[in-house]
């Protein structure tokens, strides 16, 4: 007996396979700022967080437009949990592609922030 698959909602959202991850659209999602403090907050949470736990100063679109970047890029994996859609860093895989980059960013962000004050 064959067990199909199961049926792909309308809801889910189109995330790239490890292989079709590539280094210049991780760099290029993770280098505008808000994508950035995106990022930062999933790996300090370490689990999944709601979009709107993010209060980022931008138009609700722009915010939209910003995670899309993040998930198309491989960055982040976003899944509807009820009415929220829910959003997890991808650390193993960026972490299997490109060892230390991820630890890397985060790290120069943070001396960042403390350097310019801002968090």
């Amino acid at each position: 007996m064959t067990t199909a698959a199961p049926a792909s909602s309308s809801r889910d959202l189109p995330h790239p396979e490890l292989t079709e991850i590539r280094l210049e659209a991780v760099l290029h999602a993770l280098s505008d700022p808000m994508r950035l403090l995106v990022v930062r907050e999933l790996a300090a949470d370490g689990g999944e967080l709601s979009c709107s736990r993010f209060d980022l100063p931008v138009t609700k679109s722009t915010t939209t437009h910003h995670f899309r970047v993040l998930r198309e890029a491989g960055v982040i994996r976003q899944i509807y949990r009820g009415t929220a859609k829910m959003n997890g860093l991808r650390r193993d895989a960026l972490d299997d592609l490109f060892p230390g980059l991820l630890d890397s960013v985060l790290a120069a962000a943070a001396r960042q922030a403390v350097r310019l004050g801002s968090g």
